[in-house]
């Protein structure tokens, strides 16, 4: 309820209300601008916001789609575990990464929370979440694909103070310090991390300092309110029922699969709830994601399905409902491995989204790479001989839709409005030479509306000695189409040596060894088709046909369109 105070009328709590949105945002490039990793300042590979007291999400400036939830578990495990003491005070700042106890991902993910305090009470936190270049663990990046607990992935941090009432853990850091191949990036990394914290700290307390606590809390709950209101409006214009949908995971890394997995989706007039309830158990391999990873998820289709422009706080959330069974590879527990997680994350959205899309063409397209298509390479630098470590997602392509194309060479679901490291850098920073990156012209998901095209990138090793690991998931089960548009290609990757013998195709490798002139090409899934493929316009055939995205005979056999091989002129069809 907002109070009497004469300041609280419609427009200062829309004023405050934006200002804490804002204050998001600085935090979030104030973390970009500290860095010291390429995967965090050039990728992306982090989110940072705001809750309120209780942990409630206020404001995110997110690179990483996939962390949308994932701050609001640690702000609540640290309540968990230090607000009932009342130990949470002025100039803490808590590090947390376990992925079962609010970290949420993977260890490589580590996450800083800070309480904000006001004339002496806690009214606020502020919270980050960056992908460290490196943990420790087994493998360099710390994570892959053949690790079997959580053990071999890196340090955990199981919510434990970095900073105690603004003094240092020192201890902490030295351990940090010993225990990661690349200390500098990592300690650099966390030391942004702080300096985004305390942005949002300065911040709130000037907003507090200008309008008063009691107008800013009120104003936290009208953002609240207002973002529960409008997702509920949303709902009701949605189609109500119960839509399923099953698939399966390839593997886990290990040989083991394919694991079967689910979705029920049931939506009423104000509820929208996602049951993953007989999805395969946990397993061996390092797939399996946290229950926390699949909420996050989950947010991304349904902000899809409902409002996706809307500014995001646990308000918006509040009609979903997200259930799994224990022990799930959906809601793996310890001591299971997680460090590729993602790759059973996403189909944590693809699910939803692929039970809604024949419901929602309007809003949902279809299916599309789905896999981060993951690459961990690492080895010495040609020039400096000093170690190098290149940690990066890959790009590929998404599906059609009702009345468009899909989207060619765009990051998965999962990962956002991230980037790749660009070439110059690559190639300034790694021992690596970029031969490679262009358009993967395969004629995959055909239909009225085609598939986006997936990509291939490659590096060539300039050292002896180097490592590869990859993991590019969908490699076996295809990118789906729907309402009769074809399935899109596969995710998958080859080794190509200096002698000429290739390598592959691999799904998930992990640690391939390179030698100098040995090439790794990264090759990505074009998208599902939308429609029959007859139904394509003669004249987009033709154009495909000449850019180069389908072949002359493609074209016939595929879309019933004859072709001059010469001029790409239709001279007829078949249909």
């Amino acid at each position: 309820m907002i109070g009497t105070n004469a300041k609280n009328d419609q427009f200062t709590l829309e004023i405050v209300k934006d200002s804490l949105i804002a204050i998001g945002e600085e935090m979030f490039h104030t973390l970009a601008r500290t860095s010291m990793s390429p995967i965090i300042y050039e990728v992306l590979d982090f989110a940072s916001g705001l809750t309120d007291a209780k942990g409630q999400l206020l404001t995110q400036g997110n690179g990483v789609t996939g962390f949308i939830g994932m701050l609001t578990f640690m702000v609540k495990e640290t309540l968990k575990k230090y607000g009932e003491k009342g130990a949470i005070k002025p100039g803490d700042i808590i590090i947390i990464n376990d992925p079962y106890g609010g970290g949420g991902s993977h260890l490589s993910d580590v996450g800083l929370v800070m309480p904000i305090f006001y004339e002496g009470e806690l009214v606020a936190f502020s919270a980050n979440k960056a992908h460290w270049t490196e943990v420790g663990g087994k493998d360099p990046g710390s994570w892959t694909t053949d690790s079997t607990e959580i053990f071999q992935e890196g340090l955990q941090f199981p919510c434990v103070k970095l900073f105690d009432e603004g003094r240092l853990n020192e201890a902490l850091v030295d351990m940090i310090r010993a225990n990661v191949r690349f200390p500098d990036l990592s300690i650099g990394d966390m030391w942004a991390q702080v300096a985004a914290l305390r942005t949002g700290e300065k911040r709130f307390v000037e907003l507090c300092d200008k309008y008063g606590k009691a107008v800013v809390m009120d104003s936290i709950d009208f953002l609240l309110t207002h973002g529960e209101q409008l997702s509920r409006k949303e709902i009701a214009k949605l189609p109500k029922g119960v839509f399923e949908a099953e698939d399966f995971i390839d593997d886990d890394g290990l040989g083991n699969g394919p694991f079967p997995v689910k979705v029920k989706v049931t939506i009423t007039d104000d509820e929208f709830i996602c049951d993953f309830r007989g999805s395969h158990p946990q397993v061996l391999g390092p797939v399996n994601c946290s229950y926390t990873a699949l909420v996050s998820a989950v947010r991304v289709i349904f902000l899809a399905a409902t409002n996706p422009s809307q500014d995001i706080n646990d308000g918006v959330f509040r009609p979903l409902q997200v259930i799994a069974d224990d022990r799930s590879i959906f809601s793996a527990e310890r001591p299971a491995a997680v460090s590729t997680y993602w790759e059973t994350m996403m189909y944590g959205s693809d699910l939803v989204w692929k039970a809604l899309a024949p419901v929602l063409p309007n809003r949902l397209n279809a299916g599309h790479l789905l896999s981060v298509c993951g690459v961990v390479l690492s080895g010495l630098h040609q020039d400096t001989s000093e170690p190098f470590l290149i940690v990066e997602p890959s790009v590929g392509g998404w599906g059609a839709g009702q009345g468009l194309d899909g989207a060619t060479g765009q990051f998965c679901i999962g990962d956002g409005e991230t980037y790749n490291v660009p070439v110059e850098v690559a190639e300034t920073r790694y021992g690596v030479m970029l031969g490679e990156y262009s358009l993967r012209a395969d004629g995959a998901g055909a239909g009225e509306n085609r598939g986006g095209s997936g990509v291939i990138r490659s590096y060539q090793a300039m050292t002896d000695g180097q490592t590869v690991t990859a993991t590019f998931g969908r490699h076996k089960y295809l990118p789906w189409g729907f309402n009769g548009g074809g399935d899109g290609s596969r995710n998958e990757f080859v080794i190509v040596k200096a002698n000429g013998e290739v390598a592959g195709p691999f799904g998930k490798y992990a640690r391939f060894p390179l030698q100098k002139g040995d090439v790794v090409r990264l090759i990505t899934a074009t998208g599902g088709g939308y429609g029959d493929p007859l139904k394509r316009p003669v004249e987009k055939v033709a154009y495909d046909a000449k850019n180069g995205y389908i072949t002359v005979e493609q074209a016939k056999e595929v879309y019933g369109v004859l072709l001059d091989p010469s001029t790409y002129e239709v001279v007829g069809t078949t249909r």
